[in-house]
């Protein structure tokens, strides 16, 4: 039975799809997922109890990295699957038997609207947001390797500078699982700028128990992956979200041939 046929439709016909896609045709060997693009909010969930300040905050999205992204995927001509959705509706880079994938409370913020969900609230919010989102990502990676297309998976993200408190130092991290090849040769390349704090699997590192995109879509398929960091407080502007896009290009440009060798 598919999950549709378990939970009626979340989404108004007039709401739009969970899904954004960008340069779907490009040629370029990196497939880029954004799985915190977003952060709207499906009209039937109202407002999940938080007003629009907490709404704009870190705990919904991730400040900054849609511009990155589409900047990226632009500049390379990389084919980008984004969430329009916010993590607080359900989490996309959560498995979702994890306690976080619709989370009660996100950071020290109460979410009343994720309060003593009923089992199938969470799985009409699985069918109708998560599930899309992970059909495209996957439907895209079978038709590249039908096609026979060398692919490099890059989830980006950004991060709060602090986090409960305590201040992250660093600008940007890479992060892994048990496949450390591309984000090694980025270590590399970005520490080549003195300017700037790099992160081995900080300030998070990818797990099975707490991730799902790089898991399940790289590791899972044998592909060359990477996970992308950058601090919020860098991208938060357009200025910004075009320097670290530039720097992003400059990097995953170099790194294309070594990597294809």
């Amino acid at each position: 039975m598919s999950l549709d046929a378990i939970a009626p439709s979340l989404l108004e016909a007039d709401e739009p799809a969970p899904v954004i896609a960008r340069n779907a045709d490009g040629v370029s060997p990196f497939f880029l997922a954004c799985d915190h693009y977003g952060r709207a909010i499906p009209r039937a969930l109202g407002d999940l109890g938080l007003d629009d300040n907490e709404r704009r905050r870190h705990i919904a999205y991730d400040l900054g990295i849609a511009g990155v992204a589409e900047a990226v995927s632009d500049a390379l001509g990389a084919h980008l699957v984004a969430q329009r959705y916010s993590r607080l509706v359900i989490d996309c880079n959560r498995p979702p038997a994890a306690a976080s994938s619709i989370p009660p409370v996100s950071e020290a913020t109460a979410i009343p609207g994720n309060q003593g969900l009923t089992p199938r609230a969470a799985q009409q919010r699985r069918a109708h947001v998560f599930a899309p989102y992970h059909h495209a990502i996957a439907e895209a990676l079978d038709r590249r390797a039908q096609l026979r297309r060398p692919t490099l998976l890059v989830s980006l993200h950004s991060f709060t500078p602090v986090y409960l408190g305590v201040a992250r130092p660093w600008h940007v991290g890479t992060l892994y699982n048990r496949d450390s090849r591309l984000p090694r040769l980025m270590l590399r390349e970005l520490r080549a700028d003195a300017t700037l704090t790099v992160g081995d699997n900080q300030p998070y590192a990818v797990s099975d128990l707490t991730d799902y995109t790089i898991p399940v879509h790289g590791e899972a398929r044998g592909l060359i992956n990477t996970g992308i960091e950058i601090r919020q407080d860098l991208i938060a502007e357009e200025a910004g979200q075009r320097r670290w896009a530039e720097r992003l290009v400059r990097v995953l440009r170099k790194l294309e041939a070594e990597l294809l060798a």
